[in-house]
């Protein structure tokens, strides 16, 4: 029964389209064009589906390499420089009060030689100062003061190397940036003298220049400015740690009545 009545179905679709003029074979698939229209849908998906890899690497390349080669750079050398900073600051950082006690109890069991055995085994900027100044314990008290403090700029000079140059990236990325925008500028003003219209097609090329290489050097010194600065906090905490751990260090000797 079921095949009679596809049979007679059939039968009248073909009756059907012959009365009308019709072909048959365009009566029959009339679904066929919806199945079609999810295939033109998802075109627009795969553009909005695009990694942030892909979108950084489509605005680098619609900014101009010759423009935004050197933001990069500038990027990639403040960023080494900053991160070869924060690591070099951060093991330069010591447990102060901890370093103290040692040093008291070596100078009260081995006096300075053995204290002098504890700076020298430990790693930072306070415990070099602690190892000059015990060494010019013999000398009184105000060559100790000066010996730290004359040391303690040696080492605050080594903590502050490559700011300067963390800090030209941080100018030299932004006017990178308002170069690359100038120079857009000059070009779509020279394509509208050429073209003695200015719609909008013949503008965009250089606007669009123009804009992404500013937004770039801004990005750039946005960034390496907020690791600047974290690093100008890092070493004056341990500015302010050698400070008060050197007048820890003359309390010390002053104690133990190895200097007057």
């Amino acid at each position: 029964m079921k095949k009679l009545f596809a049979i007679i179905a059939l039968v009248g679709v073909l009756a059907s389209s012959s009365l009308y003029g019709q072909d048959p074979a365009d009566s029959l698939p009339a679904s066929e064009p919806a199945t079609e229209q999810p295939a033109a849908a998802e075109a627009p998906l795969e553009d909005e589906d695009q990694s942030f890899h892909e979108v950084l690497k489509d605005q680098f390349i619609a900014g101009g390499a010759d423009f935004m080669t050197p933001i990069l750079i500038c990027l990639i050398v403040g960023l080494a420089i900053s991160i070869e900073r924060i690591i070099m600051l951060n093991l330069a950082t010591t447990n102060t009060r901890k370093l103290l006690g040692q040093i008291e109890d070596a100078l009260s069991k081995g006096g300075v030689n053995a204290a002098l055995d504890v700076t020298r085994n430990t790693r930072g900027p306070v415990a070099s100062i602690f190892t000059q100044g015990l060494m010019r314990y013999h000398e009184g008290i105000d060559m100790v003061e000066k010996s730290i403090v004359s040391y303690g700029g040696v080492e605050m000079g080594k903590l502050e190397r490559g700011l300067i140059w963390i800090s030209l990236m941080i100018s030299l990325g932004p006017m990178l940036g308002f170069f690359g925008t100038v120079v857009g500028m000059v070009i779509a003003f020279d394509t509208i003298e050429k073209a003695g219209d200015i719609s909008p097609s013949i503008v965009a090329g250089g606007m669009k220049v123009a804009l992404i290489t500013t937004v770039g050097g801004l990005i750039v010194g946005m960034i390496l400015q907020v690791l600047y600065n974290y690093l100008v906090s890092k070493i004056d905490g341990l500015v302010n740690s050698m400070e008060d751990a050197s007048i820890s260090l003359v309390d010390l000797l002053v104690k133990h009545k190895l200097i007057k």
